[in-house]
């Protein structure tokens, strides 16, 4: 099975999200586990970032994502990545990542990224590197937001992450109608400068500033200060220099019987 940019039957027949309405019985059992139960991987979230993100295999598919973030310790950090930041979002992915130095509902959307630092970055063999993303552009283009905190207050985060990589996987193509998590995962890669097909779509960001009373322009002018990367590895963002994409596939291989990695 391989990824595809079609919409699924689902969309095509307009059938509603899969899924009875949950019961008061059920809403009851769940409210009890909320008391007794403990939640402390997600406790751990401490950041929200929205940005977006375009399909590898098709850039003219963009979509706004957040970013709900744990810092696991100064040089690595973890998210989950929803469409939204409302209570009607759906979780499309999942992030992790090395930061640079520095010091629920289950119905959301769902997708995964990794970010890592240029140093950690340049230890990663090149067929990995192919896969991964640089951030500069999406930082200091005013893109990558932390909504609703002061931009003084995110700067020393924004700087660190202007030097990173990002690696990002979607789960969920809700974009093109799929009302379930369907097919293989995609690559999905950051926004970039004008004058190349990742540019974002200026009706997507128009509908981020509005949403959080903010304006790009006034963010870009803010960040001036923030210092372009020294270099940027030629191997990151692939598809600019090769016009290249990947895509993942799905066969048949045999059950192995034996660990390779002991």
């Amino acid at each position: 099975m391989s990824s595809t940019n079609e919409p699924t039957g689902a969309q095509k027949n307009g059938v509603p999200m899969t899924g009875k309405p949950t019961s008061v019985g059920q809403q009851v059992l769940d409210k009890g586990a909320q008391m007794l139960q403990s939640f402390k991987p997600i406790n751990q979230m401490s950041q929200h970032a929205c940005t977006f993100a375009l399909y590898s295999q098709d850039m003219t598919r963009q979509i706004e994502t957040h970013h709900f973030v744990t810092r696991v310790n100064q040089d690595f950090l973890q998210a989950a990545v929803y469409d939204s930041d409302d209570s009607n979002g759906r979780l499309i992915g999942i992030s992790f990542g090395f930061h640079w130095d520095e010091k629920f509902r289950t119905d959301y959307q769902y997708r995964i990224e990794y970010i890592v630092s240029d140093a950690i970055f340049e230890t990663l063999p090149p067929e990995e590197q192919k896969l991964w993303h640089s951030h500069a552009y999406e930082i200091k283009s005013g893109l990558w937001i932390h909504p609703r905190m002061p931009e003084m207050i995110v700067m020393p985060e924004l700087k660190n992450l202007a030097k990173t990589y990002g690696k990002f996987w979607c789960t969920w193509q809700t974009d093109r109608g799929d009302k379930l998590p369907i097919g293989p995962p995609s690559l999905m890669m950051s926004p970039q400068s004008e004058g190349v097909v990742g540019v974002v779509k200026p009706e997507l960001v128009k509908k981020r500033d509005d949403n959080y009373k903010l304006s790009k322009d006034d963010l870009v002018k803010s960040r001036v200060e923030i210092a372009e990367p020294e270099w940027i590895n030629p191997t990151a963002d692939y598809w600019r220099q090769h016009q290249k994409c990947f895509e993942v596939d799905i066969e048949s291989t045999e059950i192995k019987t034996h660990n390779d990695y002991k």
